[in-house]
């Protein structure tokens, strides 16, 4: 069941901020998870064929993880951190 925000949405709101960085950030996980635990599945039946996999795989884990440590342990959600959107015309 998705999570339901109690007033409006709004960017500028930090709780809100907070939220949606760490759904953005399950949803990046999870198709790191998925994508490469398929392709190292097929790599485990054809071992020769995907030599490219750790050069792919390793990579975007580390770029998970900085996403991961820039998440959980740098953010900060002040509302005045917060900048309006800016119409684009």
């Amino acid at each position: 069941m998705p999570p339901k925000w109690p007033r409006k949405p709004d960017r500028a709101d930090p709780a809100y901020r907070k939220l949606e960085d760490r759904i953005n950030f399950a949803v990046h996980f999870a198709a790191f998870t998925a994508f490469n635990s398929g392709l190292w599945f097929f790599h485990g039946f054809m071992p020769g064929t995907l030599l490219w996999l750790p050069k792919l795989t390793l990579p975007w884990l580390v770029c998970l993880g900085a996403h991961g440590v820039w998440l959980f342990a740098i953010s900060t959600y002040s509302s005045s951190d917060a900048k309006p959107d800016k119409p684009l015309l």
